[in-house]
């Protein structure tokens, strides 16, 4: 009896000592933007309900950079003795992130929790987080590398898995499962990425998949300086990207239906870089424009632009599909954007 109760008195101060070092984790992470409605530690683990990490204005384009209805922290319990922590799981409900690629392509998710530039002086434990999860969440997306202010896109009905993530270092493969809508000012779409990266050098395949995406929200992405918007269409995307050490591969097909483009001419009257008229006379005959393209090109080369390769190689495929010579055209265009861009 008396080894019995021995045993259940440490279980007690085992778990005791779990959740208040778990507790001090959480209140530490959180940051002191960010604001908790309540923090409860059971058996099960660490629940937080109605979390805030407010955005430091006017550096950050939303209110916030992030916001949970729900969060379920489930540590494994024996970890505590280990040189690393092991969560179990981290289930996220009812959230809202605000993500901002920076003009020089740099991605920031919630840098108010994400502090990268840790002081030599601290010497947290690494943590090992097995899944997280994300139900029901609404993202919005501002990127900065195609318009200024930063264009915003929407998506909601997001859920999302991703496993195996070893902090801080980040420097494993983590799995990422994602779906949601693409909101569009006309009409919504559809969004998937499966895949692995790992975030320290950006290694990894992924698999992206759009479907029925409103082209008025893609805009940035497929027009030139001064040419004509978009009224209608939309667009069907797969793309599958690998990247290895720092070299981008990604073979991509993309579908335009029901397009439909502005009435102005704008200089050179085109749309990606192609004749207008020829566009909307292959449309006509066609109903839908399909594209092979692939984006090459080295992540750490500052003179290599997604953005820019992928405008240019969608005009290319334009270019071959109907027959029409860009010449000038594309090269002219493409400097002035590296022109704005300062390349």
């Amino acid at each position: 009896m008396l080894a019995g109760l021995g045993l259940v008195v440490g279980v007690v101060l085992v778990f005791q000592v779990a959740v208040r070092q778990m507790r001090v984790g959480v209140e530490q992470a959180l940051g002191p933007r960010a604001s908790v409605g309540s923090l409860g530690v059971g058996w099960s683990g660490v629940v937080i309900t109605d979390l805030r990490v407010r955005a430091e204005r006017p550096r950050w384009p939303a209110e916030d950079e992030l916001r949970a209805a729900r969060v379920v922290v489930v540590p494994e319990l024996s970890s505590v003795f280990r040189a690393a922590w092991r969560v179990r799981l981290v289930r996220v409900e009812g959230a809202y992130v605000s993500l901002l690629r920076k003009r020089d392509g740099g991605l920031q998710v919630v840098p108010g929790l994400v502090r990268t530039e840790a002081k030599p002086e601290q010497t947290g434990r690494p943590v090992n987080i097995g899944r997280i999860e994300l139900v029901d969440a609404a993202v919005e997306f501002f990127d900065a590398t195609v318009r200024q202010p930063p264009h915003r896109m929407r998506f909601e009905r997001l859920n999302a898995e991703l496993e195996d993530l070893a902090l801080p270092g980040l420097d494993q493969p983590v799995q990422v499962a994602l779906s949601a809508v693409f909101k569009g000012p006309k009409r919504d779409g559809d969004i998937t990425l499966n895949g692995h990266v790992v975030p320290a050098t950006r290694n990894g395949e992924l698999n992206a998949r759009l479907t029925g995406v409103d082209l008025i929200a893609l805009e940035p992405y497929l027009l030139k300086v001064h040419e004509a918007g978009v009224k209608r269409g939309t667009l069907d995307l797969t793309l599958d990207a690998k990247v290895e050490h720092q070299r981008l591969h990604a073979p991509g097909v993309v579908t335009l239906k029901d397009l439909e483009l502005g009435t102005g001419s704008g200089v050179f009257g085109t749309f990606a870089g192609v004749p207008r008229q020829a566009v909307l006379a292959s449309l006509d005959r066609n109903g839908r424009i399909e594209l092979k393209f692939t984006l090459e090109g080295r992540l750490d080369d500052p003179k290599f632009s997604v953005n820019e390769a992928l405008s240019l190689r969608i005009a290319a495929g334009l270019a071959e599909s109907l027959g029409v010579s860009l010449g000038g055209v594309v090269e002219g265009v493409g400097g002035v954007i590296k022109g704005l861009f300062g390349h």
